[in-house]
């Protein structure tokens, strides 16, 4: 019975000395006491936020072809904090749903919509982004379905649902609500992380704020009235040598903007920030006046931002390094007609697209596949300057388009144009307030901008190389925050627009469709905005028949081996009547009643004469156990399987939380014959054990050991694990890395301790099979072991293939991993009865 609660709500067995513990125990509330203390154990929510995750499609990897790693991990931990604290249910899900959308939303409230970016994402070369998002979409409305609702969705995508009464209005009307979202890499707030930035960002101001006395101390100036004049007379020097490599340039505002999808918004002082869905070939248009005559060169600046991915200048997101941009073409024109530039040039460009360069002389050769790129420097403030042929008065009103894109889509998110009279000048690396005041005489600066040039001064300076690079390094070592996926809702006036799609197809989009909920179910009440979170709500209310009902079915399931509805992803017409209706009625309006508490639920569940009968198989007598004429006999979990094999043998870490980590298997599993090869790096010390829902999961390659066992990709939503029989599975438990070395943890502490040869047998079966072995048993046990001996010094070869080791004591050692070995392959082990 202990085995059997510790399975369910911890996910491994007890120790001896927790079964001790237990027997020990003479109060009459034992049991229950005992179930509370599960309920409180930090790794009750380990084990139960694995059944969640089967139902998000969690994965370390984006899936697809490129299957590159992705930052989602920190909602794995904030769904186990969740499950430990209890979260009531119907909190649980809005959190999921609409957790940025909450008043004041917390970081955790933020995080936890991770759920449905767990979606997977295309990054093959050549995609269209808007069809992928798509897509995601239709995966999102199908996973929504099936977790809350237990319907399946995804069937009125293309039509009305052939049997159960969802229109494929009621379809698209659901996707509406999740639609509107933007799709963000989220910086956590970390207390360590900013604390260690704060350090850093303090020893580089120190560093920068002695720069002039180390400059002054070069030339050994003394005096402090010869100092400032020292200083003025070295500014101005640097400034008269900048300014003739410098354009001085005119912000200009523009007037009209517009692009094929893109939403452009002017912001201050010139600059442009781009916002919503990007396409493979997006194209600007913006429109300026100007009172300047013979314009000579346009300059158009790339700027970052810490809301463009990868911090910008870019919108690459799908496919492209996530900050990049691709500028195919650059023209201007005015009521005359098109202008010709006769040169350009860049402060940076990328050799890329086989090794071809990326520069902006490739954005006015008029070919789309050719263009400027700043890959590689994402976050930074980049230029390109593009000359005209001749100075050119521009008539009232002129036109710059530029269009990018290449074989992905790669627009710009955030930029300024400006316009210059001069001759010819050289892109700098300067940002434009710097350039503005190599314009302006040192004397009739104010205070602070005379600061500004001379830090720039100083750090230009060659006779301070080797203190600026100090500087740059310490810049570079401030630790970035830790980043998650989530959903933020997109601006009321850049609303997305959801289609009715002929087919399901994304390339048939017919009507608008409207948030709504399934007209077959209560709706939200009149008054109250559709939206997401409205969604949310609706689909964790009271009223809503299915959510409770679906949640204790899925839950009795995990607890049975079997729902009171069989089909747990499926309550429509085609899923199975359920076996108990009154008693999930009942169950239902319990846990809603309850509070939505999950532990609650729980406890009732395993104190529950029900769930404390036997196991044992009575001939004739329900033989699917439909009745519940007996205590359930289910097969372990992948993940429990391999959990189990390390705490029985002493291994197991109690490490919750923090990135996933890489415990040792099967060469060649994520690198040969997959796409988007990963050299999986075993994990050593506690990281090699810990465990198996902090395992690293690649989509196209899942770690060997669970795909074996029947453990989802994370490829899609899946409510009910199918349980195989198949011999690889016999083969993996006789042969695999992980069986093996926890086979050898545990001779090695038998080996080490002073007990005698049959209080080690009965160690060994008590630690694996819970139980105390009986006397047959115990011979059979004993037998096993001494002829393995036997056999072990005729063959010295294989004893240091199985221990690792030749010492003295490498034999007895042996014979005991394979002792250790055999029991961990007994059915016993295996199942929870």
């Amino acid at each position: 019975m202990i085995r059997r609660v510790y399975l369910d709500l911890l996910g491994y067995p007890p120790t001896p000395l927790e079964v001790d513990a237990f027997i020990n125990d003479k109060r009459a509330d034992a049991y229950g006491k005992l179930v509370d203390e599960l309920l409180q154990s930090e790794h009750y929510g380990e084990r139960w936020a694995r059944k969640w995750m089967d139902l998000a499609r969690y994965a370390d990897t984006n899936g697809y072809e490129k299957d590159r790693y992705r930052s989602i991990w920190p909602w794995r931990d904030w769904l186990i904090k969740a499950i430990n604290l209890d979260m009531p249910f119907n909190d649980f899900t809005i959190k999921q749903l609409a957790g940025d959308l909450l008043s004041n939303p917390s970081s955790d409230d933020i995080i936890a919509t991770g759920f449905h970016r767990n979606t997977m994402l295309n990054e093959e070369g050549g995609i269209d982004p808007l069809e992928y998002r798509y897509l995601a979409m239709v995966d999102r409305v199908a996973t929504t379905g099936v977790t809350w609702l237990g319907l399946t969705y995804g069937c009125a995508q293309c039509h009305t649902h052939k049997y159960d009464p969802i229109t494929q209005k009621d379809y698209f009307g659901l996707m509406a609500f999740m639609n509107n979202t933007s799709e963000i890499d989220y910086d956590i707030p970390s207390v360590s992380i900013s604390e260690k930035r704060n350090l850093i960002k303090t020893q580089s101001s120190k560093l920068k704020s002695q720069l002039l006395d180390v400059f002054l101390k070069t030339y050994k100036v003394e005096a402090s009235k010869n100092k400032s004049a020292f200083v003025d007379q070295k500014l101005e020097g640097w400034i008269e040598k900048k300014r003739k490599l410098t354009n001085n340039w005119t912000i200009i505002n523009p007037i009209k903007m517009k692009s094929n999808l893109p939403k452009l918004t002017l912001q201050n002082d010139g600059i442009i920030l781009v916002s919503g869905d990007i396409t493979k070939q997006d194209f600007y248009e913006i429109s300026f006046k100007t009172d300047l005559k013979n314009i000579s060169a346009i300059r158009l600046e790339a700027l970052p931002d810490e809301n463009l991915p990868g911090g910008g200048p870019g919108l690459a997101y799908y496919e492209g390094p996530k900050g990049d941009f691709f500028l195919s073409n650059f023209e201007l024109e005015d009521q005359q007609g098109k202008k010709k530039f006769s040169d350009a040039r860049e402060s940076y460009f990328k050799n890329n697209f086989g090794g071809n360069p990326s520069s902006a002389k490739q954005a006015i050769d008029d070919d789309l596949q050719t263009g400027w790129s700043c890959a590689g420097r994402y976050g930074e403030r980049h230029e390109a300057i593009f000359v005209l042929d001749s100075k050119t008065e521009l008539s009232s009103e002129f036109k710059i388009r530029m269009t990018f894109g290449r074989h992905y889509a790669c627009s710009l998110g955030k930029f300024r144009i400006s316009v210059s009279q001069d001759h010819y000048g050289l892109p700098s690396n300067f940002d434009e307030d710097i350039q503005t005041l190599l314009f302006k005489p040192v004397s009739k600066m104010n205070s602070s901008e005379k600061e500004r040039m001379i830090d720039a001064f100083l750090f230009d300076s060659p006779e301070l190389k080797a203190d600026v690079d100090k500087i740059k390094q310490l810049n570079q070592s401030i630790p970035a925050l830790e980043k998650t996926l989530i959903f933020k809702e997109r601006e009321p006036s850049n609303k997305r627009i959801t289609y009715l799609h002929n087919r399901g197809e994304y390339l048939q989009p017919t009507e608008e469709i409207l948030a709504d909920t399934p007209s077959f179910l209560p709706q939200i009440p009149q008054g109250v905005t559709k939206d997401r979170l409205a969604f949310a709500k609706w689909i964790a209310s009271d009223q809503n028949p299915l959510t409770a009902r679906v949640f204790v079915n899925r839950n009795w399931h995990t607890f049975f081996g079997r729902g009171f509805v069989k089909t747990t992803e499926d309550f429509g017409i085609q899923g199975d009547f359920p076996s108990h209706p009154e008693l999930l009625d009942w169950l239902s309006n319990y846990f809603v009643d309850n509070n939505w508490s999950m532990k609650k639920l729980h406890r009732l569940i395993v104190t529950s004469s029900t769930y404390k009968q036997s196991s044992l198989i009575l001939d004739g007598i329900d033989k699917d156990n439909a009745l519940l004429a007996r205590g359930p006999r289910v097969r372990l979990e992948a993940e429990m399987i391999r959990d189990s094999v390390l705490r029985s043998c002493g291994l197991l870490s109690t490490k919750i939380g923090g990135p996933s980590v890489y415990p040792p298997q099967p060469k060649g599993v994520t690198s040969e014959g997959t796409y988007g090869g990963l050299n999986w790096k075993s994990s050593n010390g506690e990281d090699r054990f810990r465990r198996a829902i902090y395992t690293f999961s690649k989509r196209t390659a899942p770690y060997a050991m669970f795909s074996t066992f029947d453990a989802p990709s994370g490829e899609s939503c899946l409510a009910r694990r199918e349980a195989s029989n198949t011999p690889l599975q016999a083969l993996t438990l006789l042969n695999d890395i992980v069986i093996m070395e926890a086979a050898q943890g545990f001779a090695k502490t038998i080996t080490t301790n002073q007990k005698t040869l049959d209080e080690n047998l009965h160690l060994v079966f008590r630690s694996v099979l819970t139980r105390l072995a009986s006397n047959e048993e115990l011979t059979l046990l004993r037998h096993f072991y001494t002829t393995t001996l036997v056999r072990l010094k005729q063959n010295p070869a294989a004893i240091v293939k199985i221990t690792g080791s030749a010492q003295e004591k490498s034999i007895e050692q042996a014979a005991w991993v394979l002792t250790v070995r055999s029991l961990l392959n007994l059915d016993e082990a295996l199942v929870k009865r």
